[in-house]
């Protein structure tokens, strides 16, 4: 199978061809999210909850995310993959180059950052250097303790202008795709239709280039609550197997007709 590439993602937004994103941990969700057609993997600190039990991603430590990465690419046939720098692993350039470094030498294909205008130093040296970055701003969950718990980011004018000028100095920094995290949809849209990179929304609305959620929510394992963002495919009618609820995972992104308004924000 072809691998997906950047430029292919790229071409995705240019084409207005939705962008399907799903987490995976290990070799086996990865092979079975590839052959099903996703487009990208995401190797996300969310393994912090779902797979080790924490209450935040925050323990998940570098070392941690390469061996689930290097499991990853080992199942993945055809998605472009792209892993988690988990917490205080890039709070200086000389640290992000440093663990970028590790990630992508264990196979993945980008990194992600949390965080606004104040990593534009660390995404230009990454990016200077030949390793993607995609950005993550809205709800950053390494950040929720000082966030004051999982909430909603951007409602009032203010923090959305912050968060609509922090999303183009990553831009111009040289990040090439952007996480938008539990914002309100017209905020989303405002942030989609202003970039030229593609935006991946979970909790953001329809009208990103794309939409990303955690494997495990997405097959109705939610350990303790189920965010207003999350759908459980597994529940849906016609489904019989974790295969039907990825593929039908994907077919509703393509379509548009997933996320509804009632897995969005106002």
């Amino acid at each position: 199978m072809k691998l997906t590439t950047l430029h292919k993602l790229s071409q995705m937004k240019l084409e207005k061809d939705p962008i399907t994103v799903l987490t995976a941990y290990d070799a086996t969700y990865a092979n079975l999210l590839s052959k099903q057609g996703i487009d990208v993997i995401l190797v996300g600190d969310s393994l912090g909850m779902v797979i080790q039990g924490n209450r935040t991603t925050v323990p998940v430590t570098i070392e941690q995310m390469c061996y689930h990465t290097e499991a990853v690419v080992r199942g993945n046939q055809s998605a472009f993959v792209i892993g988690d720098m988990p917490y205080m692993t890039y709070a200086t350039v000389d640290a992000a180059l440093d663990n970028a470094t590790l990630l992508m030498q264990s196979g993945a294909n980008m990194v992600k950052l949390e965080g606004g205008e104040w990593l534009f130093d660390t995404v230009a040296k990454l990016s200077d250097v030949g390793i993607p970055v995609c950005a993550h701003l809205g709800l950053t969950p390494q950040s929720v303790d000082a966030l004051g718990g999982y909430r909603v980011q951007g409602r009032d004018e203010e923090q959305a202008s912050q968060i609509i000028q922090d999303a183009i100095a990553l831009q111009e920094a040289g990040a090439s795709m952007l996480v938008l995290e539990c914002v309100p949809a017209d905020l989303a849209k405002k942030i989609t239709d202003q970039l030229s990179i593609p935006t991946i929304g979970i909790g953001a609305g329809v009208h990103t280039d794309g939409q990303v959620l955690v494997l495990y929510d997405m097959l109705g394992l939610n350990l303790d609550f189920r965010p207003k963002f999350v759908k459980d495919f597994v529940a849906e009618k016609g489904v019989e197997t974790i295969a039907d609820a990825i593929s039908l995972y994907i077919r509703q992104v393509k379509e548009r007709s997933f996320p509804t308004a009632d897995h969005s924000f106002e």
